[in-house]
């Protein structure tokens, strides 16, 4: 078809715009009638307008629904559809009005309603006009001028005035021979059809995926919480386990306590029926052990003083112990009975190294023993020293030395400890204090050497005396034997000891009268 049978066809357009451009636009149209080549014929065609346009023989059919502002998406693809039906019969085209070069975010959304209707496609056929009898424009938006530069430049400015510019405005819409075919707009809605299906194709596909995420994260949850649920399980078990060896501990230790009651009630008849008058059945040795700062020394001293039923008038005015350089024995009648007492200064070095006279000197002076053993730790105070201190007297001993043994916990300062009991203390002791006790045969006694509550002594003494007793006659009434030294070896070692302490007296003697 050539351009001129194709200019002599006539023109269908759609018109895109709101009310207000509509009436603008065909005002216009009807004040340019006063030329006898122009005519405008506007008329109705049910819910649609059409305006009847002819400019020096050139028809055009321009039909418009009515497009408020308000008009929701789907009226306005209504009305789109009426008009491009009621366009028979001619060449196809889409006119834009906006208002004085004005692209507003309503032209815009007219604009993607035709898109979505009649495809991208739409806008090889697209002719937009500014009609600008207003204000206008100094700039044009930027997403009008990338319209106008998809539409191939098919933009016209017109006024009131210039109505030569409607020739202008037909000769652009004569670009197209064909105009907008309806076999296009089957094909655009066949895509759409088939891209609405994809969509909800997709649309079940990301429910479906969203639904399998929602039941793994349930999953993961329920895997979550039966492993949570199983760890507590596993734990209390662990606990009820842990309570009923604890339970089985102390019922071991109630146990052997009761068997050495036995033990030593037994031996203590036996020994009170076969008693004789030997003084050295009646001997009580005891050793006292422990680090320098201890308490020995103290304790020691209050015991001699209580076993003679003695109480210091002035407690303050007692001054604190020397620290103990060398073995020191002495001796006290207490419950019809004599009882030694040997103190000890530390019988190792630094290094760990024993001091073999010193060890030497503390057994000579027990004989007839050692009876017992007294491990004397300070309430409150238990160090890395103290904690290594039962591995070197083994060494030094022997490892039985641990049956013979009563760990005493001295009190030398009640303030700071209140009067919490010692089997509180004990209960809430560190574990390798407990572990050192326990070795000991679970025996240990306190002994408060305290200014404040010295009077507390008298039956914690008491307490002493009957778990001292109760030791040895658990062993027969016999004392404890250090295999490496012999008898003879420290009853010799003893005599020179007493010989030595004799001459020093004789000395201090003769220093005085002089």
């Amino acid at each position: 078809m050539s351009h001129h049978s194709a200019s002599n066809m006539r023109k269908m357009v759609v018109v895109i715009a709101t009310v207000e451009e509509w009436s603008s636009f065909k005002s216009l149209l009807q004040e340019s009638c006063g030329d006898k080549h122009h005519h405008v014929t506007v008329t109705s065609l049910g819910s649609n307008q059409v305006c009847d346009l002819t400019v020096h023989g050139r028809s055009v059919g321009l039909h418009y629904a009515d497009l408020e502002h308000d008009t929701t998406e789907k009226a306005i693809s209504q009305a789109l559809d009426g008009c491009f039906k009621s366009c028979t019969g001619g060449v196809t085209s889409f006119l834009l009005l906006i208002q004085g070069g004005f692209y507003t975010k309503r032209e815009m959304r007219l604009m993607e309603s035709v898109q979505a209707q009649f495809g991208a496609e739409v806008l090889k056929f697209l002719v937009i006009l500014s009609l600008e009898d207003g204000n206008v424009a100094e700039v044009l938006h930027d997403s009008l001028l990338d319209l106008i530069h998809i539409c191939e430049g098919r933009y016209c400015r017109i006024t009131s005035s210039a109505s030569d510019k409607l020739q202008f405005l037909l000769e652009m819409m004569d670009h197209s021979e064909t105009g907008y075919p309806e076999i296009m707009l089957a094909e655009v809605r066949r895509r759409s059809t088939e891209d609405a299906a994809m969509m909800m194709l997709r649309e079940k596909v990301r429910e479906a995926e969203e639904k399998e995420q929602t039941f793994r994260q349930l999953h993961e949850q329920q895997e979550e919480r039966r492993a949570k649920e199983m760890e507590e399980l596993k734990s209390k078990h662990a606990e009820d386990r842990r309570k009923e060896a604890a339970e089985k501990q102390k019922y071991e230790v109630k146990r052997e306590s009761l068997e050495e009651a036995v033990r030593s009630h037994r031996t203590m008849l036996q020994l009170h029926t076969n008693a004789t008058h030997d003084d050295e059945t009646k001997k009580l040795s005891v050793i006292l052990l422990g680090l320098s700062g201890s308490g020995k020394s103290s304790a020691l001293n209050l015991i001699l003083e209580r076993a003679c039923n003695k109480y210091a008038v002035n407690e303050r005015s007692r001054e604190p112990p020397q620290p103990t350089t060398a073995c020191e024995r002495k001796v006290v009648f207490a419950a019809g009975r004599q009882l030694i007492l040997v103190d000890t200064p530390e019988l190792w070095d630094e290094d760990g190294a024993e001091n073999l006279e010193l060890v030497k000197d503390c057994l000579a002076l027990s004989r007839p023993g050692p009876h017992v053993f007294l491990l004397v730790l300070q309430v409150g105070r238990f160090t890395w020293g103290e904690s290594e201190m039962l591995g070197h007297l083994q060494k030094i001993f022997g490892r039985e030395f641990t049956e013979h043994t009563i760990v005493l916990f001295v009190r030398l300062d009640a303030s700071r400890h209140g009067p919490q009991g010692i089997d509180d203390y004990m209960a809430g002791a560190h574990a390798a204090l407990q572990d050192l006790v326990r070795k000991c045969g679970s025996r240990y006694y306190e002994l408060n050497v305290t200014k404040t509550q010295n009077a507390l002594s008298y039956p914690q003494l008491k307490d002493l005396l009957s778990g001292m007793n109760k030791l040895v006659a658990s062993h027969g009434g016999h004392s404890y034997s250090v295999k490496r030294f012999s008898a003879q070896e420290l009853q010799e070692r003893k005599k020179v000891i007493e010989e030595r302490k004799e001459g020093m007296m004789e000395g201090n003697y003769l220093l005085r009268e002089a």
